[in-house]
């Protein structure tokens, strides 16, 4: 089995320093984040943008720019900007920051219910950053919120719009979109190609059944505070602890956990 990718997506778009605060906000926040997690055995991290004033999201080239080059200066993580559109809906709000030409970057590939809003990403825009994608030369992960993203990512294969092996992330767990059970989990495993890779980010309590269950399945990991802001109930969890809990469980499970380089070699970023 090969080993274990932690991914860490540490502030995302809504956890606020008043529900949890231990969320990196600034980009030294996050840069700092991003050394921690490293050190506890991460070796990707997941790139938001937040405004300084509000910690709302955000699409400013240059808060995107300066968590970028901070975190290529002082780790070897695998940085991966996230082109979702919480911050900016429109193809224009979120392509910018594909001109840093980060190693990997989200491509969610299709439209989904949130709670309180629809996620959307018609097809022109998943075809525009896809293509953009190719141009800089950036891995996309593929977003999977429901079974027919799947589909819409394998067909950007056929229109010369990414390049096997895909990398896929399952978002498991959030209301509106797939359950976090394992027998989703497994039935998605065995949806993607044969050559691909996969991730989960479980959302709220599932982060942690489902982080196990992929470790014991051979897949990846993604933990963070974008996606659960508490180590147990009532106690606010910090990113690294997180990752940290994910290393312990790969180890006790008897997998080891990939540096970022190793996590280059199995994600065919080299």
């Amino acid at each position: 089995m090969k080993k274990l990718i932690i991914t860490v997506a540490p502030t995302g778009s809504i956890p606020t320093k008043k529900k949890n605060p231990h969320v990196p906000i600034t980009p030294s926040e996050i840069i700092e984040t991003g050394i921690r997690c490293e050190s506890a055995g991460a070796s990707i991290i997941h790139v938001h943008a937040r405004n300084l004033k509000d910690e709302s999201p955000s699409t400013d080239y240059g808060l995107f720019e300066e968590i970028y080059k901070g975190l290529k200066e002082k780790t070897n993580l695998i940085i991966q900007i996230s082109t979702g559109g919480r911050a900016g809906m429109t193809y224009e709000a979120r392509c910018e920051r594909l001109r840093l030409r980060p190693e990997m970057a989200s491509l969610t590939t299709g439209s989904v219910n949130f709670p309180t809003s629809v996620y959307e990403n018609s097809p022109d825009l998943i075809k525009s950053l896809a293509s953009d994608m190719m141009k800089y030369g950036i891995k996309p992960e593929m977003e999977i919120f429901d079974l027919g993203m799947i589909n819409n990512a394998v067909l950007l294969i056929k229109k010369g719009l990414a390049v096997p092996p895909l990398h896929f992330d399952f978002v498991m767990g959030l209301q509106g979109a797939m359950p976090a059970t394992v027998e989703n989990l497994v039935f998605l495993k065995n949806t993607i190609p044969c050559d691909a890779t996969w991730t989960v980010a479980g959302v709220g309590p599932a982060q942690l059944s489902m982080g196990a269950h992929a470790i014991l399945m051979g897949g990846h990991v993604r933990v963070g505070l974008e996606d659960n802001i508490y180590y147990k109930k009532g106690q606010p969890a910090r990113n690294e602890d997180l990752v940290d809990r994910m290393v312990r469980l790969s180890h006790e499970f008897g997998r080891d956990v990939a540096t970022p380089d190793d996590a280059r070699d199995i994600l065919s970023l080299r």
